[in-house]
């Protein structure tokens, strides 16, 4: 076997061992390990090979850990075997042209100079992510910066840069570590700056950025484990609407909220008095509650929308970012509705920018599944919001490494905002997620249950609520401006 073929074997390896650094395996040095190896390689490999080397690194990288897309095309979508096998593993060869633009980047402009060539990496990979989260509506899951969650001391940069920002920190110290590798020369200096990022945002984790306000609110997130081969159909639409309320009855709250979705049914259907109920299931009768439901407006148009009902009237949310196939169909592409076969999939946007939703005496940001993949939209609504939400139903995808995954995704929003995200979904995973990023409870999947517990709204505004990703494509911009410089003054 040739040298270029072990090293793209081993890319591949590498790739795939990253996913190690996530949920629920939660090993947050691999994915700088791996990382660091793969700059080793590109080192002393031309363009071409470094795209090929990242390629193969990302195809090991998103087969391991995001084929999960396949069970919903097949199991819930309707796909056949083959044919949705074929398709998941072909989304993954084209997120992994990602990476590749990362390899030729780096082999295409470094300068041979380890600080240089250090940032070069870093920023090649920050910008291949960034773009991975912008093109054909983005995919940024499995961003690098995820994988740093508490405990990593590496979680302290998310309120001041955000995912991308940690995740540029995370490449630094691969490429510092990649580059100096066999050069006994420049590991001290190396190994210093590699000790300083970390104990800087060992340092940041000690900063308040935001401070509660009020008194604290109860909460109950309502999971109804309703299976989702069987949710649509007309016969058991009286069980959805029985566990839902019995749940609430058992576990009453300020504020109840629902998943996305919870009930197979339009707003304008809902039995007369069935959300009245809900709330006289809150201490005094009095409670309000949050309800995942679609929703169709005068022109006839349909959202996938969160509906908020109080005292003083019902408020609505109605999810801006869709995802593509499941809940619009892109142009060109409407032949695809003939393979799968999912309820609900012609959704129309909401607005971009919708005010938060008085809940409880909390300003609380709804977000709709997947829409909690994309940081800088969650701080669309703050700094005025004090309360995170997010309602989801995973149960598209079994129980697979999704479910985790996403729980991790939002302890890394409820970083960046300095605010409580809570999670209430279908089949899992119900969570409270504390302002620091951690867990403070959360419900095993796939069964029945209400997680009950107390949280209190946040004011103030993080760096990165101000900033968005801005400061993390600064960085970008340094790094790739480095050897670009190098190259200018050598041609003179």
């Amino acid at each position: 076997m040739s040298r270029a073929a072990l090293h793209c074997g081993a890319a591949f390896l590498l790739g795939a061992a990253s996913v190690l650094g996530f949920a629920p395996f939660l090993l947050f040095p691999i994915p700088i390990i791996a990382l660091a190896l793969l700059v080793r390689l590109w080192q002393g490999a031309t363009p071409r090979m470094a795209a090929l080397q990242g390629y193969v690194f990302g195809a090991g990288l998103f087969l391991a850990g995001v084929s999960w897309v396949y069970v919903s095309m097949h199991v819930f979508g309707g796909m056949p075997l083959l044919l949705a096998g074929l398709a998941a593993v072909l989304f993954c060869c084209v997120l992994a042209l990602f990476p590749a633009l990362a390899g030729y980047v780096f082999a295409r402009l470094r300068r041979d100079r380890i600080l240089a060539d250090a940032l070069l990496a870093a920023a090649a990979w920050t910008l291949a992510e960034w773009l991975r989260g912008w093109v054909l509506t983005g995919f940024p899951w499995l961003a690098f910066g995820y994988a740093q969650t508490p405990p990593s001391p590496l979680a302290g940069y998310a309120p001041l840069l955000g995912t991308y920002g940690v995740g540029f920190i995370a490449a630094l110290i691969a490429a510092l570590a990649g580059l100096t590798f066999g050069r006994r020369e420049r590991w001290l200096p190396s190994g210093a700056a590699i000790a300083t990022l970390l104990a800087a945002g060992l340092g940041l984790t000690s900063i308040e950025w935001t401070q509660p306000s009020g008194k604290p609110v109860s909460v109950s997130l309502l999971q109804g484990n309703i299976e989702q081969s069987l949710k649509w159909r007309p016969e058991r639409l009286q069980q959805s609407l029985d566990t839902y309320l019995r749940l609430a009855r058992a576990h009453p709250a300020q504020l109840i909220v629902l998943p996305e979705t919870a009930l197979p049914l339009m707003l304008d259907q809902l039995p007369r008095d069935y959300v009245a109920e809900l709330r006289r299931a809150a201490p005094g009768g009095k409670g309000d509650v949050l309800l995942g439901i679609a929703a169709q407006d005068a022109q006839g148009r349909y959202y996938n929308s969160a509906v908020g009902f109080t005292t003083e009237g019902i408020q609505a949310y109605r999810k801006s970012h869709l995802v593509p196939f499941g809940e619009f169909t892109p142009p060109a592409f409407a032949w695809t509705l003939a393979l799968l076969q999912i309820p609900m999939s012609n959704f129309s946007p909401g607005a971009a920018v919708q005010p938060p939703l008085a809940l409880a005496g909390e300003k609380v940001a709804v977000n709709i599944c997947y829409e909690d993949v994309f940081g800088e939209e969650i701080i669309r609504a703050l700094p005025e919001a004090t309360l995170l939400v997010n309602l989801s139903n995973t149960a598209w995808f079994g129980d697979s490494l999704a479910q985790p995954q996403h729980l991790q995704i939002a302890q890394m929003r409820a970083l960046e905002t300095g605010r409580f995200m809570l999670r209430a979904t279908n089949t899992g995973m119900t969570a409270i997620v504390n302002p620091r990023g951690r867990v403070e409870r959360v419900l095993a999947p796939f069964g029945e249950g209400a997680l009950v517990g107390e949280v209190s709204g946040y004011n103030g505004a993080t760096p990165y609520v101000r900033w968005g990703n801005a400061a993390a494509l600064l960085l970008v911009a340094i790094g790739l401006f480095a050897p670009l410089a190098g190259l200018r003054r050598s041609a003179h």
